[in-house]
């Protein structure tokens, strides 16, 4: 929820703490790598500290961070509190998981999983649209002042009903190498494509210092693992075939998770003109259909899991196709049909992509296991929305160009009955109204470029699922 609530108020952050496109989306690419980064230590938190011990204080932090995120005064502000919460509410989501198929036998797995995903879920239905009307009423600020009770009875809750473990092994101390060369990696990736396009790639040194750092980082992170005594990402679990697969699965399906909630709040503000609640709406249609799916995932899984991914993965295909052809005339219907579609592929990739990735996977790594499908996960969704962002700006620079250059009082579109009168190049207020146009159809034209990106990478991973070897129930 702390995410899709952020994103419904994104265009008017942009304006509040005068940002730009690429400098808004910051506010979810970074909350996103800094619990990509803490999200592998989780299962070492939890051997070490207790999954309760953890669970509260990342609650707490969480919690506490998301009232910092309200009273901020500057995007650089704001951002650095997204990191903290981030970090904090890293832990919750793993080990919350990792209890789940702790507590249930494994040929109950999938129902367990379908339950838990239905909180999942909740967040994006109820998240959008309170946040939407809240906003529109009062101001963004309050959308992370929201989350405060919301995390009150969640700390209650984690208070009252998860027991500490009897005879808890303390497990290894920290491997600190591995982990900062992780962080070290991922941060560095981050930043470069965050600030790629705005520094023009790699005319900047900033990019090539950037990228040095982030190929370093992960060589020595991939040296470390497969030689230390007791690293923090056992490189045994990549050992088991579906775990593997399924990585490389989850992967693809964090690059398409949280693409559409930040970019359809832009498109649908900037050059349709919806005011906050009405895009919030929208987009808690795509949680309805999250939810939808869940009546059908479970006996659809049980028949084939790998089916049931392959329908998943093409549903967000087709809704990822549809969207690219849009145009700057898209009705509700055509954002609501949509959303909903890619809310249902995401569903129905939920489960039987956890079914797949630790139907195999021994008791004793599943915190481990957990830990590294979430960070994987969600530096995926980051990366990719730094990436489609970029190809946003980028397309719309170009293509504004192309659409000027093609404009001029010689064009033919200018004869059409509708346009005469309206774009009269002659006049100030005629060259106004096309300069607006022109900025109007390139911006359309990029966020469809982004959206043909995301629907070919809905694609890629199909041939991978059939790869997968299902035990027998």
């Amino acid at each position: 929820m702390a995410i899709t609530i952020a994103n419904v108020v994104l265009p008017q952050m942009r304006g509040a703490l005068s940002a730009t496109p690429d400098q808004v989306a910051w506010v979810v690419t970074f909350n996103l790598v800094a619990t990509a980064v803490v999200t592998p230590i989780s299962g070492w938190l939890s051997n070490r500290f207790g999954r309760r011990r953890v669970m509260l204080i990342g609650c707490f932090g969480f919690t506490t961070a998301s009232v910092l995120c309200g009273l901020a005064d500057s995007l650089e502000v704001l951002v650095l509190y997204r990191v903290i919460q981030g970090a904090f509410g890293a832990p919750l989501v793993p080990i919350s998981q990792a209890i789940i198929l702790d507590t249930f036998p494994r040929e109950q797995h999938g129902l367990a999983t379908a339950l838990w995903g239905v909180g999942v879920v909740t967040g994006p239905i109820i998240g959008p649209t309170l946040g939407g009307f809240i906003a529109e009423e009062y101001s963004w600020r309050w959308v992370f002042f929201m989350i405060v009770p919301f995390g009150a009875m969640t700390y209650g809750a984690i208070w009252a009903f998860i027991t500490k473990r009897p005879n808890r092994p303390k497990g290894p101390s920290m491997d600190w190498l591995g982990f900062i060369a992780l962080a070290a990696a991922l941060a560095a990736f981050q930043f470069m494509f965050d600030r790629g396009e705005r520094n023009d790639w790699f005319e900047s040194s900033e990019t090539i210092v950037e990228c040095t750092v982030a190929f370093l980082a992960l060589y020595i992170f991939l040296v470390h693992i497969t030689t230390a005594e007791n690293p923090f990402i056992r490189p045994r679990l990549f050992l088991n075939r579906n775990y593997s697969i399924g990585l490389a699965i989850s992967f693809m399906f964090g690059m398409l998770s949280f693409v559409p909630l930040v970019l359809m709040p832009s498109m649908l503000q900037d050059l349709r003109g919806y005011p906050d609640s009405t895009i919030g709406m929208l987009l808690a249609i795509r949680g309805a259909g999250n939810m939808a799916s869940f009546l059908l995932v479970i006996r659809m899984a049980q028949w084939n899991v790998q089916a049931t991914l392959t329908f998943g993965f093409l549903c967000q295909a087709l809704s990822g196709y549809a969207i690219s052809q849009f145009d700057t005339n898209v009705t509700y219907f055509g954002v609501a049909w949509t959303g909903a579609l890619q809310g249902l592929g995401i569903g129905m990739t939920w489960v039987p992509l956890t079914l797949l990735m630790f139907s195999t996977v021994k008791p004793e790594f599943l915190d481990d296991a957990s830990a590294i499908f979430h960070m994987l996960r969600n530096f995926a969704s980051s990366l990719f929305i730094s990436i489609c962002v970029a190809v946003v700006i980028h397309s719309t620079y170009i293509n504004g160009l192309e659409l000027g250059l093609a404009l001029n009082e010689y064009s033919k579109l200018l004869n059409f009955p509708w346009v005469t009168g309206v774009l009269d190049l002659s006049t100030v207020q005629g060259l106004s109204a096309a300069s607006a146009e022109v900025k109007r159809q390139a911006a359309m034209i990029g966020f469809i470029n982004a959206f043909r990106l995301f629907a070919i990478v809905a694609i890629i991973p199909i041939p991978l699922i059939w790869l997968a070897r299902m035990p027998k129930q």
